[in-house]
């Protein structure tokens, strides 16, 4: 009896003690069991494991940005729209020196697609539709862009596959497309991955109403190899295609564009100095191929980088080393040029919830159809600030200074080989009101400038070298709830 007792309370211990070690502790999964724990909801249909948590600061060299809004719980869900924009342009036809205000009426429809599994997430987001431009010679104009990112994920890494397709009327950099910014853009750093313009994918500029088919592919890679260290590598192809040619009576001095393609490739070592602080050393390289024969030149970049960053409430990013530019125009030797590459961006969530995004960046990009290259200096901010519940407000500004980097050849009808420079800049302002759970009505005003240097008209010719644009528009946005689709 003395033993069967001794053994009765021995048993009791142990299992006073383990519910007190419980309550210090939530219970964990067995990992062969099969069975979600009982803190863990059931998956839905088709997701057999919660997916993975994405990292909070992930390596300052990858194209993955940290996220500035609450951390929502991960969903699968289809959610479509409708957005209707009536605007008024003072130069619709956006050429030099022209004024010509005439109306523009936009259609389009969206639609956004997430879709997790345990090691995989898939998201896709469509805009498509058409404008009207009721001026001669342009008319009816299609509009389609199309977001593909793909994640597969492992227990120390990541493989992404992203795809980002345009086919516009208009440049893709600060195009008066109705409303000039959200919430949503800022929280995503504008572009893939906020990476500027080193992989390609942007015009910084645009003349005429020229259909232009814009696609930037790019596979990247993150593997943490400690952790406190990390390897990205991501390879891109970028093309720009310009569907139709000018024509003179457009009101233009040229008659036709440059198309590019565009190869680049980066690898970067990533070591966090602390919980907020990384450095990162980066290399890439660049090469352009144009649609004109014998215009190429490739380029060489090393940047070291530094990032200072606050879960939820800030992400601050610098960069900066030597460019090495190597050009082969046909029928002369390579010309090589060192000049100095880099980059800087900070994204700013203030405690009354106004979004903050500034970049600037400095690289080799295509030259955006109208030079054979540039050295371009390209600088945005963009702000976004809730009123009220139901009013916001913003504002979204860039400016881009482009250098050519090699001459052109003489083209008929054409005088961007005469230009040296080009300056393009936009400003625009706005506010939205949120209407019931699915609506939203927007206003707002945006300023164009685009400016060559003086060597763009001969001395033998009287032409005007500035393209400027005010256009008013007036907005209407249907998004209703997303569809889980689980």
């Amino acid at each position: 009896m003395n033993q069967r007792h001794s053994i009765s309370i021995a048993m009791l211990l142990a299992l006073t003690l383990g519910v007190a070690r419980a309550q210090d502790n939530p219970p964990a999964q067995a990992p062969d069991s099969g069975q979600p724990s009982a803190q863990e909801p059931v998956p839905a249909f088709g997701q057999e494991n919660p997916p993975q948590p994405v990292s909070e600061n992930p390596p300052i060299s990858g194209l993955d940005l940290p996220a500035l809004g609450p951390h929502a719980a991960p969903l699968s869900y289809l959610q479509p729209g409708l957005h209707l924009t009536q605007s008024v342009d003072s130069n619709v036809a956006d050429t030099v020196g022209g004024s010509n205000t005439r109306s523009i009426t936009r259609a389009l429809g969206s639609l956004d697609l997430q879709r997790l599994w345990s090691r995989y997430k898939l998201a896709l987001d469509y805009a498509g539709g058409a404008g009207y431009y009721n001026a001669p010679h342009i008319g009816l104009k299609q509009v389609q862009q199309l977001e593909l990112d793909q994640r597969i994920s492992w227990k120390r890494g990541q493989l992404g596959l992203r795809d980002s397709f345009s086919y516009l009327p208009e440049g893709n950099f600060g195009g008066a497309y109705g409303s000039l910014n959200s919430e949503e853009q800022i929280l995503a750093g504008g572009g893939i991955g906020g990476q500027g313009g080193f992989p390609g994918g942007a015009q910084f500029g645009a003349l005429g109403q020229t259909p232009r088919i814009v696609n930037l592919a790019l596979v990247d890679l993150t593997e943490n190899l400690t952790p406190k260290s990390s390897l990205t590598a991501n390879g891109g192809y970028a093309i720009e295609h310009f569907t139709h040619r000018i024509s003179t009576t457009a009101g233009l001095p040229f008659n036709s564009f440059l198309g590019s393609s565009e190869i680049s490739a980066q690898a970067g070592y990533d070591r966090n100095l602390g919980p907020h602080d990384q450095a990162a050393l980066v290399y890439g390289y660049q090469g352009f191929d144009f649609s004109f024969s014998g215009l190429a030149f490739h380029s060489h970049v090393i940047q070291a980088m530094w990032g200072h960053r606050l879960s939820g409430r800030m992400d601050f990013v610098v960069g900066a080393g030597p460019q090495f530019t190597m050009l082969a125009t046909s029928g002369s030797p390579s010309n090589l040029r060192i000049t100095t590459a880099g980059r800087a961006s900070l994204r700013y969530k203030f405690p009354d919830k106004m979004l903050l995004n500034l970049s600037f960046f400095r690289y080799n990009t295509s030259g955006s159809g109208i030079f054979a290259g540039a050295v371009s200096n390209v600088a945005r901010l963009s702000v976004h600030r809730p009123i009220t519940r139901v009013w916001s407000a913003f504002v979204d500004a860039g400016y881009a200074h482009n250098t050519r980097l090699q001459v052109l050849p003489t083209i008929p009808g054409s005088t961007f080989s005469l230009a040296k420079t080009y300056d393009y800049g936009f400003a625009g302002l706005g506010a939205e009101r949120r209407i019931g759970r699915s609506f939203r009505f927007f206003a707002s005003y945006q300023f164009n400038d685009l400016a060559f240097d003086s060597s763009f008209c001969t001395p033998q010719t009287v032409c005007s070298r500035i393209s400027q644009r005010h256009v008013g528009s007036l907005g209407l946005d249907w998004t209703p709830r997303p569809i889980r689709i689980d």
